[in-house]
């Protein structure tokens, strides 16, 4: 008999587990998919910079089940010369910080399916860690087969980051 409990509680378990996921995943979500950075600006007092390059590279991914992950590089960051990844000269290391960014964590959608916030669980900026982001801090609208990203950082510049949907 109690093997049989045991059996019909594991059971009740999976059934609810399956009915709570099917039902976030059932919900719409218009942000969920992966996503390929086409374009990077940061505007400070009139000027336009390109933080990672005239060609940016990256991906952002918010999965159905509310997380993200997001990889932003210049991809004209030179190789270290020694080969070794902890083995880079001041002047690497900069480069490798100042032309990438990487994060990831959880996410929220509203009823409509519009992104309406994030918390970052980690960084390479590690000022980030532990940042909880509402759309009053942090923009995500998805415009077709376009998502365009879009924050002002503590000191006024204005960061865009544009994204394809990848097919």
């Amino acid at each position: 008999m109690h093997l049989h409990s045991l059996i019909r509680l594991a059971a009740a378990a999976t059934l609810l587990l399956a009915a709570m996921s099917s039902n976030a995943e059932s919900k719409p979500n218009k942000v969920a998919g992966t996503w390929n950075l086409i374009a990077a600006t940061v505007e400070n007092d009139g000027v336009i910079s390109h933080p990672y390059g005239p060609e940016p590279k990256g991906r952002l991914v918010f999965t159905a089940d509310l997380y993200f992950v997001e990889f932003l590089h210049d991809p004209r960051i030179p190789r270290f010369a020694s080969d070794q990844r902890g083995g880079g000269t001041d002047a690497e290391n900069r480069a490798v910080m100042a032309g990438s960014l990487a994060l990831y964590g959880r996410y929220t959608v509203d009823d409509q399916g519009n992104f309406s916030g994030n918390t970052v669980e980690g960084s390479s900026f590690p000022n980030w860690t532990g940042d909880v982001r509402t759309t009053r801090e942090l923009r995500m609208e998805v415009e077709g087969s376009r998502m365009i990203e879009s924050f002002q950082r503590p000191g006024g510049a204005k960061v865009s980051l544009v994204f394809e949907r990848a097919r």
